[in-house]
């Protein structure tokens, strides 16, 4: 695992010398932007594919879900086709690349991904090859939220066969 300050450039370990693709987890906060813009600064430098990724699935909270059910009171889906889903999620990249790095980057190749699944493991399948690199967000530290939603950034620096690069959000600038 690697942490990096948001705001300072990136550099590699010698031992990540041919970064071949750069596998971004996306989303709307502040760190999730600064992982970003950190992602594509890293593809940019290696001359390498950025994979922007936001993953959704119905049981998630952010996506109308709950991580908890009733028993007595199960959901059952019987047809779901996901389009509108994956489209929201297209919709939430493009945004955050506006945001981060001021739009879609004309001199970097970029490839949206827009899974069916936990965010964590999403990344981690798609980060397979060799020369694979992850970055994600790096949230402060709020105890009951990281229990009740998990830390996508924990369990993949525990898991990834790949190195993890750790984002967190932009210091705030000072008047």
């Amino acid at each position: 695992m690697i942490t990096i300050a948001a705001d300072r450039p990136v550099a590699m370990e010698s031992s990540i010398a041919a970064v071949k693709r750069v596998i971004v987890g996306v989303d709307d906060t502040e760190p999730g932007l600064a992982a970003l813009a950190t992602a594509t600064r890293l593809a940019r430098s290696y001359d390498a594919q950025l994979v922007a990724v936001r993953a959704w699935a119905l049981g998630l909270p952010r996506h109308g879900g709950r991580r908890m059910r009733h028993l007595s009171h199960p959901h059952v889906v019987l047809s779901f086709s996901g389009v509108e889903q994956c489209e929201a999620a297209k919709e939430l990249v493009r945004k955050a690349f506006s945001s981060a790095v001021g739009g879609m980057p004309a001199d970097v190749p970029v490839t949206i991904e827009t899974p069916a699944a936990d965010p964590a493991l999403a990344l981690l399948c798609l980060a397979s090859q060799p020369g694979d690199v992850i970055v994600v967000g790096k949230n402060p530290g709020y105890p009951a939220r990281r229990f009740v939603h998990g830390s996508v950034g924990r369990y993949c620096t525990r898991h990834a066969k790949c190195p993890v690069l750790l984002v967190p959000a932009a210091p705030a600038e000072r008047d």
